[in-house]
């Protein structure tokens, strides 16, 4: 069986600082994650200077300065994630980042080169910048928070045209046209994994809905996780077990740092036990296939039973209810043989609690 592909986000809570991202991979490496992922941007080309903050931005951050401005403070400088790529490198552990303009995407795939490109789930519905980094044939991981499936699907139809490289002008029926065509399914399953997410820092409990990991699984036929916003480990240890092939989770070297997002990210140690958790997951799902453990066969003969004499029989007497009951260990004639056995003839003498045999 796959193991499950544990991504920890490091996301922008390296405060601006390559010692602090370092030290973030640091800490993936040491809790045995996958991949290490942090976000990739030009502040200028994805935030409007009015645009305003989310409620745990302010919660976290304050209502002083803007979006623009708090997050213009975590942007590193592509030279800087050059730098992170060949430190993941020299630590084997791979590197990735979500890129939020078209600018980004290309220094991560032409520059870095990498094959695998997470899609956030703001930007689901940004169909030229999901067009233009499906048209570079990268694997594609996309997370779906605040989404439909129907917008969900939407997406899956702008990727499957960007794959498919057709020269007819974009627009919503090639997009239709495209996820629905054959070489369009084979390339989605391919090259695709939905994320399920909630969209919110942190994540209550009662929002996550982890059965739609599942729902979007059935209907669009691809690998399915979950990127998770809730506080602790539970619930993407309990996404494991429904079948999630990808986990995301925000990682942090302390969870009471000035920045957005430390307060619903993982301590060095939670991100340990979460990995650990997830591996114990994996190990007991096992095959799938009813049949006993190799573990408990040595226990097979003393918790079951067998069919004893109740009492003394005598060889040639009738075996009835009254002479014969069903006890332990289970090394003799079964119980499913008891109905079987009735008023056949004693073998021979049989004392009280003996097992009955046939000869």
């Amino acid at each position: 069986m796959k193991s499950t592909y544990i991504i920890a986000e490091a996301g922008v809570n390296h405060n601006g600082d390559m010692k602090l991202a370092k030290k973030l991979i640091d800490i993936a490496v040491s809790a045995q994650a996958n991949a290490v992922k942090f976000q990739t941007f030009k502040t200028e080309n994805v935030i409007s200077m009015d645009a305003p903050k989310a409620e745990y931005q302010i919660e976290t951050t304050g209502s002083e300065e803007s979006q623009f401005e708090m997050v213009k403070k975590l942007e590193l400088s592509f030279a800087q994630f050059s730098e992170l790529k060949l430190y993941c490198d020299d630590h084997n552990i791979e590197f990735l980042s979500t890129p939020f303009d078209m600018e980004s995407a290309d220094y991560l795939i032409d520059i870095l080169r990498l094959q695998t490109i997470k899609i956030p789930s703001g930007e689901i519905t940004n169909a030229p910048l999901i067009h233009h980094i499906a048209q570079k044939s990268v694997k594609i991981i996309l997370s779906t928070g605040m989404s439909s499936l129907s917008e969900v699907e939407a997406a899956l139809g702008v990727i499957a045209y960007g794959y498919l490289l057709l020269k007819e002008p974009p627009s919503i029926e090639a997009f239709k046209a495209a996820f629905i065509s054959s070489e369009g399914q084979r390339l989605l399953k391919e090259r695709v994994t939905l994320l399920h997410c909630t969209t919110e820092y942190p994540a209550p409990v009662h929002d996550v809905n982890l059965l739609a990991m599942n729902t979007m699984s059935t209907a669009f036929g691809l690998r399915s996780g979950y990127s998770d916003h809730t506080e602790g480990i539970a619930i993407p240890i309990a996404a494991v077990a429904l079948g999630a092939t990808v986990i995301e989770k925000h990682i942090t070297y302390d969870k009471q740092a000035e920045g957005p997002d430390h307060k619903a990210s993982l301590s060095p140690e939670e991100l340990h036990h979460m990995v650990e958790g997830i591996r114990q997951v994996e190990l007991a799902k096992g095959s799938g296939i009813k049949i006993p453990s190799e573990s408990e066969l040595k226990n097979l003969n003393i918790a079951r039973k067998s069919i004893v004499a109740l009492k003394k029989i005598r060889q040639g007497e009738a075996l009835t209810v009254e002479n014969i009951t069903i006890k332990r260990p289970g090394n003799g004639i079964p119980p499913f043989e008891y109905w079987n056995m009735l008023n056949k003839k004693a073998s021979r003498d049989f004392d009280n609690d003996q097992q009955i045999t046939l000869t």
